[in-house]
């Protein structure tokens, strides 16, 4: 049987970092053998351990940043230990494990909490109501389709245009199939990349197509048998923003750059449809005031909202027009709105004060269809809100740079403090590395539902386990132990179960597993076991988005390499 080889890492992975003080991640280094995945047993705090800012002296304390005075949610917890390791943060979800030994994020702390990590604290403050102005301009025609040709990429095993070899197996990935193993049903190689790599951000699923975006280039795919369903979409430069969201009829955003110049911009907007392949809207993003550009941007979906987040404003249209509809501009004395995050609540993160005593950060949800705030939670000094491992209900990963701490703080649907997470635990998601913006989604392995939060453990020696922490006490419910020697990680929750992905091993292919939520018994079920004959290319995805879906199992790749040794890994799919 002929497998792909392993790939080399596909870009830097790490901590949340400041924007203004990261650098770009080091090239590709030479392939590593695949590893297991994430939760590899990290680094033991070093010398630098910080008491938190409302914590008593010790090694380990460090409260979160609402811990003003003792309370049912405030007394002061065990705290985050800080590693001994440039200038990653002590909680910093995990990053994709694997990839070459020089790989300077690799093996760095998980998301710590508890003896050797902190309690997380977020009591105390008001709520108050800012809005955005509206605006109905439309935006301007793209004007960029002919600016400059489209870039030949090479064709992936399917390569969407109906001359493909549809569901064919030319790797024989199911070979040898086990007793009791289900079947890859299909898999694609990447188009051609540039040698120093391209995205491969977003990847959506639907009734009967699976859509990958790569470079250049939208690829869709029928989800039983991989037969191309529509000819790609290719544009004329590369895509460089995608919302992770889709609308309720199955459309999706893409934004792609204007030039290949240095002062190119990331501002070219344009609707696909999923089903058909067929293009909608497209309009051209306009630069904010000064220093408020759109070299890079961010998409998110609320609604019938899609919000274009810049670096320091946003403005949003209607996501089935793309008629504008508001601006999120700087508010108050020097608020600038700096992230979103989308879904079934629309919030919005912004830098308050930057360089002046009273620098913070400060979250609001914005009404999707007016864009004013429906409540606005202040983040005290020197807390960074990093990520949303939730946004409905919202749960908020915070950062310290100066403590070298960081927090989970947990809110109400009014935005009032709901409870700190506190356990004896590390935790470790998986997070990307986010250079130039704020990446409030980016985080896999962190699923909430009304009352509980669901997160992965470091895997320290032997299985790791998902912990389940009720919402109103931040303490642990219950957990569950991986069923297999490997790490599992929550995917989504029904209401009833949990669904977890386990990570394959070198021989081993990995599992999806359904975990009972309700009651006092947390049974783990079957629901797929990838066959072992493809365990090697499965773990060989460093980088990558997972879904399952009506059964299906989908992994892809969100980073291209741009190696010319072999053929890249685009997207598998597995099934009964």
């Amino acid at each position: 049987m002929t497998q792909p080889p392993n790939q080399p890492p596909q870009g830097g992975f790490g901590a949340p970092q400041d924007p203004r003080q990261a650098t770009p991640p080091p090239p590709a280094q030479p392939p590593a053998p695949p590893q297991p995945g994430y939760g590899y047993p990290q680094p033991q705090p070093g010398p630098y351990q910080q008491q938190g800012p409302y914590g008593q002296p010790g090694p380990y304390t460090q409260p979160g940043p609402y811990a003003q005075q003792p309370g049912p949610y405030a007394a002061p917890q065990p705290g985050y230990g800080y590693p001994q390791q440039p200038p990653q943060f002590p909680g910093a979800p995990t990053p994709p494990s694997g990839g070459g030994s020089k790989n300077p994020f690799k093996g760095k702390p998980a998301l710590a909490v508890g003896a050797a990590v902190a309690a997380l604290l977020v009591i105390g403050g008001t709520v108050y109501a800012v809005s955005g102005n509206g605006g109905d301009k439309k935006p301007v025609a793209d004007k960029s389709q002919s600016a400059a040709p489209s870039a030949t990429a090479s064709t992936p095993v399917n390569p969407g245009d109906g001359s493909g070899n549809g569901g064919q197996d030319p790797q024989n990935l199911n070979a040898g199939r086990k007793a009791g193993e289900d079947k890859v049903l299909w898999y694609k190689e990447a188009p051609d990349v540039p040698g120093s790599g391209a995205d491969a951000a977003g990847m959506w699923i639907t009734g009967r197509t699976a859509v990958k975006a790569a470079y250049k280039q939208v690829f869709a795919y029928n989800v039983g048998d991989g037969n191309p369903t529509w000819s790609p979409v290719s544009f004329p430069q590369k895509i460089c923003a995608v919302t992770r969201q889709k609308t309720a009829d199955d459309k999706v955003m893409v934004a792609y750059m204007s030039g290949v110049s240095d002062n190119a911009k990331c501002n070219q907007l344009q609707e696909i449809d999923l089903d058909s392949g067929k293009k909608g809207w497209s309009g051209q993003v306009a630069d904010g005031a000064l220093f408020d550009s759109t070299l890079t941007v961010s998409l998110t979906l609320s609604g019938k909202t899609l919000l274009v987040g810049r670096s320091q404003s946003g403005t949003a249209y209607d996501v089935t027009s793309g008629r504008k509809l508001w601006d999120k501009q700087r508010y108050g004395e020097a608020c600038f709105p700096s992230a979103f995050a989308g879904g079934a609540k629309l919030i919005s993160v912004a830098s308050c004060g930057a360089g002046g005593s009273d620098e913070h950060d400060e979250v609001q949800e914005l009404d999707p269809a007016t864009g004013k705030a429906r409540w606005t939670r202040t983040i005290p000094k020197g807390w960074r809100v990093a990520r949303t491992f939730s946004v409905d209900p919202l749960v908020l990963y915070l950062t310290n740079d100066d403590k070298k701490s960081a927090a989970i703080s947990t809110f109400k649907n009014d935005g009032t403090p709901r409870s700190d997470v506190h356990s004896k635990e590390s935790f470790a998601p998986e997070c990307p590395w986010a250079i130039l913006d704020r990446d409030l989604q980016g985080c896999t392995g962190t699923v909430a539902d009304a009352n509980t939060l669901y997160l992965p453990t470091e895997a320290k020696s032997g299985p790791n386990a998902i912990v389940a922490i009720s919402l109103d006490t931040g303490k642990e419910k219950w957990r569950v132990k991986s069923p297999a020697d490997r790490s599992m990680l929550p995917l989504k929750a029904d209401g009833t179960n949990l669904i977890a992905y386990v990570e394959p091993s070198y021989g081993g292919g990995g599992r999806i597993v359904s975990i009972a939520t309700g009651g006092s018994s947390h049974g783990v079920t079957g629901l797929l076991q990838n066959p072992s004959g493809a365990a090697q290319i499965e773990s060989g995805f460093f980088s990558k988005a997972i879904a399952y879906v009506d059964g299906r199992f989908y992994i892809s790749t969100t980073r291209l390499t741009g190696s010319k040794q072999s053929k890249e890994k685009l997207m598998l799919a597995y099934g009964k």
